[in-house]
This record gives C-alpha cells, structure tokens and sequence, in this order.
C-alpha cells in the first residue's frame, strides 16, 4: 500500500480561454472544476509551473483520505507536457499517482473508460504528456464519440457540445468526476469494475 502522505496528481486537458471552455476537448477542464468545488478549492496560478492548480484531500476524513493537487495545464493542449512534468517536479509525485483527464473520440459520449498506460491515440494533451512523463499515468477516458460524416476531427473537438449533449453533460461530468474520486481512493481496479461501461 503506498502512502497516503504522498500526493496525486490530477490533471484535467483542455485549451485555456473563454472561447475554448465549451468545447468537447475541454471536458479535462470540466471535470477538473467540479472536483474542485468538491474539495472545496479555488484554482490558483502554480508557482513554478504554466498551470492553476487546486490543493485538497479527497476521500473519507481522517487517516484514509488522500492528498490531492489538481491541475489545468494554461499551455494550449499540445503542450500539456511541460507544464505536468513541472507540477511533478515540483509536488514530487511519481508516475504511478498522475491521473490524465481527456476527451476519447473512440469512445461513446456519455461511456468513460479508466486504464493505466497506453498509446494516444492522436491525442495531442496525451502526445505531450507521453513524451514528457513517458506512458505509464492513468487515464480517465471521457468518450465524446467521432464527428459525423466526413467533419474534420480537429474542428470536432474544438466544437461546443451538441445541444442534445449538453442535456447529459452535467451528469456526465459528474460521474466522470466519481470515477476520479474512485481510482484515487479504491485503486484502479475497483474503479473500472464500477465505471468502466
């Protein structure tokens, strides 16, 4: 059993900036808020990193809970590496502990997946962040479905949701945010025996 002193490493993928919050890419950002309002935080500019990030504790109180630093990379997605190899560096979490938060176009919208390695399937945040860390962090994979007829893929993810994505995406984001919450505090098998669809 590692120990619950030592901290996780959440980051939630997205492009920083108003015009970008609504889109499918930014559902890392999405997801990454919500825990925040959970662990009761604000995110504020990190110190030595291109990131906002939320410290808290997740989990039940006392001996059991564990320490949590939250973070949006403020570098565009494609260079989401840096910044997490920075906020590694300097909370000094090991590979084991870093949960990636992305959008997944081979995935359903609305169906969430949870592993552990893996390639990037052409995502550019999880490009990055591979180069940077290497492959081995967690992933929670929040399906967005492919773009339809022949949209371009790019012009997909940065697109706002559907209208009628939208009537699901709180609950979406939500359970996306549970899963989190489960892999951190009951590991990862156990969390996608529960959230893996």
């Amino acid at each position: 059993m590692t120990d619950n002193a030592e901290p996780w490493l959440v980051v939630g993928l997205g492009n920083p900036g108003p015009e970008y919050a609504g889109n499918r890419h930014n559902i890392g950002f999405m997801v990454a808020d919500l825990l925040a309002e959970r662990v009761g935080g604000r995110f504020k500019r990190a110190q030595k990193a291109q990131a906002q990030v939320v410290e808290g504790r997740i989990g039940p109180p006392g001996p059991a809970s564990r320490r949590l630093v939250l973070a949006k990379p403020m570098a565009f997605m494609n260079l989401s590496g840096g910044p997490v190899t920075a906020l590694r560096d300097f909370y000094k979490v090991p590979t084991e502990r870093i949960v990636a938060v992305h959008d997944e176009l081979d995935i359903d919208f609305g169906t969430l997946r949870l592993k552990l390695g893996g390639g990037d399937n052409g995502h550019n945040g999880l490009k990055s962040m591979t180069k940077s860390l290497g492959p081995d962090y967690l992933r929670v994979r929040a399906g967005i479905g492919r773009p339809p007829g022949r949209m371009d893929v790019a012009a997909f993810v940065l697109k706002d949701f559907s209208a009628t994505e939208r009537k699901e995406l709180d609950w979406f984001v939500d359970r996306t945010a549970d899963a989190v919450e489960a892999l951190i505090t009951e590991g990862l098998e156990r969390a996608q025996s529960a959230y893996n669809s």
